[in-house]
């Protein structure tokens, strides 16, 4: 089948690979870009595709907390520019205090009654767009809540108090110290701003990404050549690797370098004086998985692949 240049830009904008190897790869797989990633990584040339690589929405991220309840959202806008607009700015403020009341998903969040307005949420930023000027989206939402505990917050790169780029929100149970809980539950929202893990643990992973984890470790052991006892070895050993570098509990926490994030947590229940659980965490990291155009490089990747 014909390959796109849009289809080698997409893949290449995933992998970071060479444009030739995207085009191989694509025609290898028919064109279906997510086994064209595995075929890549099979064969050495990838790692896991960077979805977060291929943003292009701007706009703020905003939170808002309660200590025991706390709530994220991402509000996306044309251009970064509209960011240090303060109704912009205001507008992402009230939405992210409105989430604390509702069940945090982004449906309930549009139909919210916007404050001192008879209309939803979804109508003010559509009212928005037209006094600003620019498209806008009211694209995530998320709420985490304690009964006895803290959920704590971080915001990265903040143009002002509670917004930014990422957001990320730390729910931990326990009765202990509570500001000794909020400052650890930071630490660690420091450290998912970072690093970006998929779940918790191994057993909250989504089942359809570990099997394809695992098929593609499966070929990259067949290729190999190994023996099939070897290859089997090899396929489990690099699923432990993997689950260690994508699960929270299970990752080095980055401010010491050396202890996993749940001895971490386990260090700190002698000064909290009292066990800790963490619960849930939720990260969301403005354009995420938002696709850019950029057309003068389609154009190029179409004169070096020979593509149309």
């Amino acid at each position: 089948m014909a390959i796109t240049a849009s289809q080698v830009k997409e893949l290449r904008d995933m992998t970071g690979v060479g444009m030739m190897d995207c085009k191989k790869a694509l025609q290898e797989t028919e064109g279906n870009v997510e086994a064209a990633v595995d075929w890549l990584r099979t064969r050495g040339l990838a790692k896991a595709a960077k979805k977060a690589g291929r943003t292009a929405s701007e706009g703020l991220v905003g939170i808002a907390s309660t200590g025991t309840s706390a709530s994220v959202v991402e509000l996306n806008s044309e251009t970064d520019f509209v960011s240090l607009n303060e109704q912009f700015q205001n507008i992402v403020k009230t939405v992210a205090k409105l989430a604390l009341d509702t069940d945090g998903s982004i449906e309930e969040l549009r139909a919210a009654t916007y404050p001192d307005t008879k209309h939803s949420v979804l109508d003010e930023v559509t009212e928005a767009i037209a006094k600003i000027g620019e498209n806008m989206n009211l694209r995530r939402s998320n709420k985490l809540s304690v009964s006895d505990g803290v959920v704590s917050s971080y915001v990265h790169n903040p143009v002002t108090d509670g917004l930014g780029k990422i957001g990320v929100l730390v729910a931990l149970e326990s009765s202990g110290d509570k500001n000794a809980l909020d400052a650890l539950g930071r630490q660690i929202a420091m450290h998912i701003a970072a690093i970006a893990p998929l779940a918790l643990s191994s057993d909250e992973l989504d089942a359809d990404i570990v099997a394809r984890e695992r098929e593609v470790f499966k070929q990259q052991a067949i290729e190999s050549g190994k023996p099939e006892e070897i290859a089997i070895k090899m396929v489990e050993g690099r699923m432990r690797k993997y689950f260690e570098e994508v699960c929270l509990l299970s990752q080095t926490f980055v401010i010491d370098g050396e202890n996993k994030v749940e001895q971490v947590i386990r260090n700190a229940e002698k000064e909290i004086g009292s066990p800790i659980k963490l619960v849930a965490f939720s990260r969301i990291a403005l354009g995420e998985g938002v696709e850019k155009e950029e057309s003068d490089f389609a154009a190029e990747v179409a004169a070096t692949a020979g593509t149309k």
